[in-house]
């Protein structure tokens, strides 16, 4: 005898009891559209990333006490806007080398990231 059943394709994607459950082929594009976190060995990474049509210059790899004082230091010396936000000193603009001259002067390791 065949079974007449027909399977449940749906899967729960929203639950009142604060859960919450991707479709399989949505996990998948989440986990592939995940940025990988970058190592932490030490190394200041200068990167530029491009916001609403304009350049953005991201430094990462700095440590929790420094961020605040090396933002606004760089901000004075690149002569532009930006904040300090999780972690990370964001500036307004392409600002790469003189990011990276300024750490190369504190004797610090720094790398070009990205592209």
């Amino acid at each position: 005898m065949k079974d007449d059943r027909v399977r449940d394709e749906r899967v729960l994607v929203y639950s009142t009891d604060g859960t919450l459950s991707l479709p399989a082929p949505a996990r998948r594009k989440a986990a592939a559209a995940a940025p990988r976190a970058l190592p932490d060995d030490g190394t200041i990474r200068v990167a530029r990333e491009k916001r609403r049509n304009s350049a953005m210059t991201v430094v990462h790899g700095l440590a929790a006490t420094e961020v605040e004082a090396l933002g606004k230091e760089l901000k004075r010396r690149c002569g532009t806007g930006g904040t300090v936000k999780n972690g990370l000193v964001e500036l307004q603009g392409d600002h790469r080398d003189a990011v990276i001259s300024f750490f190369e002067g504190r004797g610090r390791r720094v790398k070009r990231a990205g592209g």
